[in-house]
């Protein structure tokens, strides 16, 4: 019998709202109250997410409540994405669904329906095989690791993943267009790295000449993952519990919220 995840696509979203949405599942999948899920996603208004454990001081907070740009943290590692005009994913799922323990094994089975999504948007995405290169900026598509996904030399994609008991909980986005302007003044890029992002991160726009609304691509990313994976996905919904776990969670990724301020 095909396993049975769950699908759950929200529309757009407050960021900090998502990325505790994200952890909420990861706890209740790892409590065994929900089945693994793959939750796809918008953002009310342009975000910016840092890594867990990422400084506050790569974002230029000043220029991003100035740009309408949300800055929360993510509970994954990794560098800073500002997201706006994308689809964003989230999966979850455990050990026992078939996801190998570890970060290279794990990032590679879970990478390889992100790939399929993208060929089936007509981009020739693969996963990452080159060696991680590292960038002093805090923007996370200046740095490569084998948890991206390519177009050629560019680079398309990159996740994040962080694990809760035996569950994983891995991240990221398809892009679909890039503001380089706005990204570089928030993430206080050198005139150089602004222009090494323009020429070097791929986007569906870029590789196709198409701005597909985010929303239709929807289908894509639930037949790879069902193909890739070996899963049925079921639609359902966020949970009551999962809800207020959420709400709960808002404290610890928040950062500069337009119209609130926290410190984390």
């Amino acid at each position: 019998m095909t396993p049975a995840w769950r699908l759950i696509v929200d529309g757009p979203v407050a960021g900090a709202e998502n990325m505790a949405r994200d952890r909420a599942v990861q706890l209740a999948v790892e409590a065994g109250e929900t089945p693994p899920t793959l939750r796809l996603y918008r953002w009310a208004r342009p975000t910016v997410t840092l890594g867990r454990f990422q400084p506050i001081e790569g974002v230029d907070l000043e220029a991003a409540r100035a740009l309408g740009i949300d800055v929360v943290r993510r509970f994954t590692g990794g560098r800073g994405v500002l997201h706006d005009d994308e689809l964003t994913y989230a999966v979850v799922a455990r050990t026992g669904d078939g996801v190998p323990r570890g970060v290279a094994a794990s990032y590679g089975h879970l990478c390889e329906p992100l790939a399929e999504a993208y060929r089936l948007m007509g981009v020739p995405a693969e996963v990452t095989r080159r060696d991680r290169h590292a960038s002093s900026s805090s923007a996370c598509y200046l740095s490569t690791t084998r948890a991206d996904l390519s177009l050629g030399a560019l680079k398309l994609s990159g996740s994040a993943q962080v694990w809760h008991g035996a569950t994983v909980l891995q991240h990221g986005s398809f892009t679909v267009t890039r503001d380089v302007e706005r990204e570089a003044a928030v993430f206080r890029l050198t005139a150089d790295d602004a222009a090494l992002l323009a020429s070097t991160a791929a986007t569906i726009f870029s590789a196709t000449g198409t701005a597909p609304e985010p929303s239709s691509l929807v289908p894509a990313v639930v037949q790879a993952f069902q193909t890739s994976l070996g899963v049925t996905l079921e639609p359902g919904e966020m949970t009551a519990r999962e809800l207020e776990r959420a709400a709960d969670l808002h404290a610890e990724v928040s950062v500069s919220v337009i119209g609130q301020q926290a410190d984390v």
